[in-house]
């Protein structure tokens, strides 16, 4: 069954259809190679449904990301000089293989060169910033909040106030000062501490208000942020706003929300308590935990932490409602060695990444277990790809619903004939 191909029209409100539709995207650095892939591939499936044109800002009420994610998502959702995404999915990876050497040079991997490294990321942060900031700020200039082609959710953390701060378009529309440009939102939620600078930024709207923001990576705050996702919609929900009616708060059942991953070192168990006991200050930030490359413990804690306290919250809602068909987490814990860094950016590590990601598309879905937390193959749950065509076919006909019976569109547009 396809669908005739037609221009792409506005994305219509949840008041329309019967689902609220979520795709969030972890923090992760150079292993936004990962999830960069796993969309490529959900993209392509709306593709096949409804044509060439089809994007995912297109089929999404809200696009959420941490850190790298966060940069996806801006990608994913910001304008260009034709109001249509500035990026196909088909284009961020592309984007990761040619930029990221840049972003995270690599000088010198062994002996006096990580050494080197180990000094300066004790001095400052290991990597300058300059390169990502210009790259970011070039591909999306002066583009706001407001401006992105679906709702956005990004979060990041206030340093100088010690709390997190969440951007999303709905707050921008809302509140001038919170209208921040895409290229501050991303540079802030990527800067995660020991590796980039933390960002600073004034917004000052046009009644001479303004604020300030000291911002490092969300990821210390949400490097999972499907569940700050959620809770920026059930916010709308509860204030009222209209697109969101009849739905009701904590009306999970309606939910239709796809979580990507960007891989874990879990199965390589490379801490202990025994190695853990013995370390300081530098022991917690800097230590290969035996992998051979330098890693940062506390990031790696902080980041695992949250990512999985928020999966397994999402997953017993989802399964307490019976309607874990709604949720789909696509996650890999068993990368080792160089692919499980943030950082390291060699044309081979790049290469095993976009590797990695197209594995994880064959592999079974699999589900978090709440008493060990561990992803446990879905019995008859098919691959992960299998998975994304069956979302990719919900999410067409969501979106066909609401074009149906949105006043704003079905006076000017006949239904899409479907072809058998």
């Amino acid at each position: 069954m396809k669908r005739l191909e037609s221009s792409p029209l506005p994305m219509q409100p949840p008041t329309y259809g019967n689902l609220v539709t979520i795709l969030s995207i972890d923090g992760g650095g150079i292993r936004g190679i990962i999830p960069a892939t796993i969309l490529e591939y959900l993209e392509s499936q709306l593709q096949e449904l409804d044509g060439k044109e089809a994007r995912l800002a297109d089929y999404f009420d809200v696009i959420s990301g941490t850190s790298t994610g966060g940069l996806v998502t801006a990608m994913l959702t910001a304008p260009d000089e034709n109001n249509r995404p500035l990026y196909a999915a088909k284009d961020i990876k592309p984007f990761y293989l040619e930029h990221c050497p840049n972003i995270f040079p690599q000088n010198g991997r062994g002996g006096f060169g990580s050494l080197r490294n180990s000094m300066k990321a004790i001095l400052g942060p290991k990597y300058d910033g300059k390169y990502l900031h210009k790259i970011v700020r070039n591909k999306l200039g002066d583009t706001r909040l407001h401006q992105t082609l679906t709702n956005v959710v990004i979060p990041t953390f206030d340093i100088k106030n010690l709390q997190p701060t969440i951007f999303s378009t709905f707050e921008a529309k809302a509140t001038p000062v919170l209208d921040a440009r895409l290229c501050d939102v991303c540079i802030s939620t990527s800067a995660a501490p020991t590796y980039l600078p933390a960002h600073y930024f004034k917004i000052e709207d046009e009644h001479g208000n303004s604020r300030e923001f000291n911002l490092i990576d969300g990821g210390v705050a949400a490097n999972n942020p499907v569940l700050v996702a959620i809770s920026q919609v059930t916010k709308q929900i509860f204030h009222g706003n209209p697109d969101f009616f009849p739905i009701k708060p904590l009306d999970y059942g309606r939910f239709l929300v796809i979580s990507i991953g960007t891989g874990s070192a879990k199965i390589e168990q490379k801490y202990t308590s025994k190695m853990a006991s013995k370390w300081g200050v530098f022991g917690w930030l800097l230590s290969g935990g035996g992998s051979g490359s330098a890693s940062t413990p506390l990031l790696d804690v902080f980041c695992q932490a949250s990512a999985d306290m928020v999966d397994l919250h999402i997953s017993g809602v989802f399964q307490s409602l019976h309607s874990e068909q709604n949720y789909l987490r696509i996650q890999d814990d068993s990368l080792i060695g160089d692919v499980s860094s943030v950082d390291i950016s060699t044309k081979e590590n790049l290469k095993e990444l976009v590797e990695t990601g197209e594995n994880l598309l064959k592999k079974p879905v699999s589900r978090v277990n709440l008493q060990t937390g561990i992803f446990e193959t879905i019995e008859n749950g098919g691959t992960n790809a299998e998975a994304l065509k069956r979302f990719a076919n919900l999410l067409s006909e969501e979106r066909r619903l609401r074009e149906i019976k949105s006043p704003l569109t079905s006076k000017s547009t006949k239904p899409r004939p479907l072809l058998f």
